[in-house]
């Protein structure tokens, strides 16, 4: 199970230029089923098929390591809906902040994730005053949602700075 919380960002946490980012290319391939994702994604040198169940703080999830050759011959399948971002990792509190920085169609959107193992964890995590608006099981804002969404553009300091 995955537990998380999302939020958007409304200045950048301190020391994040300084850190190197993992860009992230995922794309979501079509099914009926409203609450499951199937997803592909790369992140530096890991590839993987990842499926997701269940909306909100807390939902399934299992991820497969697949090969380069097997993510390429994929990627023509969800190319359509796909997003593009950089993920930079920040300490906080005793939790990783997961930073993303979105580029292609949600140029200027910048969000937020953060895992818990219990969900009292999530329950109790005050966030940090750079992050803004809480977005957890906000469709609007899911990856899913954004890579099938291309005609949305983000301005500055409309959804995150």
């Amino acid at each position: 199970m995955e537990i998380e919380r999302k939020f958007l960002v409304k200045s950048l946490p301190p020391g994040l230029k300084a850190r190197s980012g993992s860009p992230i290319r995922q794309g979501y391939f079509s099914i009926r089923d409203k609450d499951v994702e199937i997803r592909l994604r790369e992140i530096g040198s890991k590839r993987c098929i990842t499926i997701k169940a269940g909306r909100g703080l807390v939902r399934l999830e299992e991820e497969i390591p697949i090969s380069r050759e097997c993510f390429e011959a994929l990627w023509p399948l969800v190319r359509k809906a796909s997003i593009q971002k950089t993920r930079y990792r920040i300490p906080c509190a005793g939790h990783t902040l997961e930073v993303d920085i979105y580029q292609g169609h949600h140029r200027c959107l910048i969000t937020a994730e953060v895992e818990f193992r219990p969900l009292r964890e999530a329950k109790a995590f005050h966030p940090p005053v750079f992050l803004g608006r809480e977005v957890t099981g906000n469709r609007h804002y899911t990856n899913e949602s954004l890579a099938r969404s291309t005609l949305r553009r983000f301005r500055k300091g409309d959804h995150g700075i």
